[in-house]
């Protein structure tokens, strides 16, 4: 079945940081309010002469990040599970307007109490969560990769790369820093991926926004890229802004260059014309003429950072990631990556 040309739309909104609130109720004064506006603004979007089918809003537009907040306390005062407490909410918008809602939040879930996540989500037209990637590529929080032989016996490989067929196309979604790290788009990209919605916070800069335009290109994606405006989460003087949505060949479609609250960064998604160009037998058909086998013997020799390195025992501050990262410098050192 032919999927018709979808928009979506950039929701790049300011956000307040729960983290200085000293109790869980000053904590979701502040989140309920950041809910609040995401949600004036998804209207908003709704309202205007360009209604999208799809929208993103920012990595940590609800929470902010916990700095430096101990894992126990961010948990009790903070965190939620998806579908929870911000999910539901969002979702009587979408179910409102009949539209797929991407997000991002820290959650913690039922298996692993003592332990947090930062999730990035999707809801459907029916208010129903259909992605939930957890950020793999960190060193403030649990990844899965830390904790992944309980975490595989629980989700199984779909819970830790996902990605849903639907009637937009085949979505996929990630936060952040993991746009800097190639294997995860590509592994998305070989799950059957067409389009990666990406919730970021952070800093503008010139190598952030190159990574997103790469990821597109090189593995044949759109990449719906919706950032904070206003300071960055991590930063009280840096600022965010530079939403973008790219097509599958690198090129900006939509690009929102200040750092303003703004609904404007807002393209068509044509998953026709992107089969066109995979099906494609010319040079520009990069996916086509890629050799993987040539780098699985790399791939499958390289052991740098280790796998259940915080199985024994949840983090609660980052001094307590020290030992797993020596384990990596050494594997890398032993790798001949490093210099003695």
């Amino acid at each position: 079945m032919a999927i018709t040309p979808w928009r979506a739309t950039c929701i790049q909104i300011d956000s307040k940081l729960a983290f200085p609130a000293e109790t869980k109720e000053a904590a979701w004064a502040v989140i309920n309010g950041n809910i609040d506006t995401a949600i004036a603004a998804i209207e908003a979007a709704c309202d205007s002469d360009t209604p999208p089918k799809l929208v993103v809003l920012p990595e940590f537009v609800f929470q902010g990040p916990q700095r430096s907040l101990p894992a126990s306390v961010w948990i009790e005062r903070a965190c939620t599970t998806i579908p929870g407490a911000i999910t539901d909410r969002l979702a009587e918008v979408a179910k409102k307007r009949g539209i797929y809602i991407a997000g991002n939040h820290f959650e913690v879930d039922p298996k692993w109490p003592d332990r947090y996540f930062n999730s990035s989500f999707l809801l459907d037209p029916a208010g129903e969560t259909i992605l939930r990637y957890r950020r793999i590529n960190t060193g403030s929080w649990t990844s899965p990769h830390d904790i992944l032989d309980e975490y595989r016996e629980a989700y199984g490989e779909e819970g830790i790369f996902p990605v849903v067929d639907t009637e937009l196309g085949r979505l996929a979604i990630f936060p952040c820093g993991e746009i800097s790290v190639p294997e995860i788009t590509r592994s998305f990209m070989l799950r059957g991926a067409e389009v990666i919605l990406h919730p970021d916070n952070a800093p503008v800069s010139t190598l952030a926004d190159c990574a997103k335009r790469c990821r597109a290109a090189e593995n044949m994606v759109y990449l719906i890229s919706c950032n904070l405006s206003g300071t960055a989460g991590f930063s009280d003087t840096l600022t965010g802004g530079h939403s973008m949505i790219v097509d599958y060949r690198g090129e900006l479609i939509a690009f929102e260059e200040s750092d303003k609250a703004s609904n404007t960064c807002s393209a068509m998604i044509d998953i026709e014309a992107l089969q066109v160009a995979r099906h494609d037998t010319g040079m520009a058909n990069g996916l086509m003429r890629s050799r993987f086998e040539m780098y699985r013997g790399y791939y499958g020799a390289a052991d740098f950072y280790p796998a259940n390195g915080l199985a024994e025992a949840p983090v609660e501050t980052n001094e307590d990631f020290t030992s797993v990262h020596q384990k990596a410098l050494a594997n890398m050192a032993a790798a001949g990556v490093l210099r003695d």
